[in-house]
């Protein structure tokens, strides 16, 4: 029973995070155009800087759970299912390739490493967020 739960909790997580995924996605192309993927950038950005506050309040043991769900489930639930569903490397790495491949070296190299720096930086401030007091 108990593995039906998790399969459960990681399935709602995804379906959420992947709404979530469309519907920034929707809305970045929409406030900055699609020239530059912004949609995956912001993703990546925000799942990033998530993560890295979720797992540290979750690491830290400042998040036993919340009421009807333990500390593992909302894992598997939020980490798992959400913010896997929710960010997107496989669409980072084709938008990069195609950039390059097209031609546009300077822009897909930006990308690439605004994607991964800035990436980092949110997950670091993640973590900072969730240690803030």
């Amino acid at each position: 029973m108990r593995t039906l739960v998790q399969v459960g909790l990681v399935a709602f997580g995804s379906a959420v995070g992947g709404l979530a995924r469309w519907g920034v996605g929707l809305l970045a192309a929409r406030l900055f155009g699609t020239a530059f993927p912004w949609g995956t950038f912001v993703i990546n950005v925000t799942g990033s800087l998530f993560l890295g506050w979720f797992a540290t309040l979750l690491g830290d043991r400042l998040l036993q759970g919340v009421g009807w769900i333990d500390a593992d489930g909302l894992r598997l639930m939020l980490a798992v299912g959400f913010v896997g569903a929710y960010t997107t490397f496989s669409t980072f790495e084709y938008e990069s390739d195609k950039m390059l491949r097209e031609g546009d070296g300077f822009l897909g190299w930006t990308y690439i490493f605004a994607s991964v720096f800035v990436g980092l930086a949110a997950v670091r401030l993640g973590v900072f967020l969730a240690r803030w007091r």
